[in-house]
């Protein structure tokens, strides 16, 4: 069993920055890939980024390219999703999810992003004003 838990969200004025962690515990984290996920008022959950065990491959959404950027310290179970020049679409709670079933990172992420995810973070709001 793992425990996926966020921090790091807030209140920030579009242009800012924000750092979220997701801290795992449990199992060994560097079995897992790892994705973050967000959904807005009123909307689907969507994929955002995501990193394979190792942290050797990274992938973006395209609404979220060059701005935000994921990474992982398997030695302290956490993950990372840097996140500058922030807009206000951004608004969202942001969720990170875990997996370790498949060692194929793409099909992790496609596994993921239909929820089919082995583990979810409770989530953690980031609200970008304008």
């Amino acid at each position: 069993q793992v425990q996926l838990v966020e921090s790091g969200g807030g209140l920030v004025q579009a242009g800012g920055s924000l750092r979220l962690s997701c801290v795992a515990s449990g199992r060994s984290f560097s079995n897992y890939h790892m994705g973050w996920f967000r959904q807005a008022p009123g909307k689907e959950r969507e994929f955002v980024a995501a990193i394979s065990r190792g942290g050797s491959s990274t992938t973006y959404a395209d609404s979220v390219k060059g701005r935000f950027t994921v990474s992982r310290d398997n030695a302290k179970n956490t993950g990372y999703l840097q996140m500058n020049s922030l807009k206000p679409e951004d608004t969202a709670v942001y969720s990170c999810a875990a997996d370790s079933r498949d060692s194929r990172f793409s099909f992790t992420i496609a596994t993921m992003s239909r929820g089919g995810a082995d583990y979810w973070g409770q989530g953690t709001q980031v609200t970008v004003s304008s």
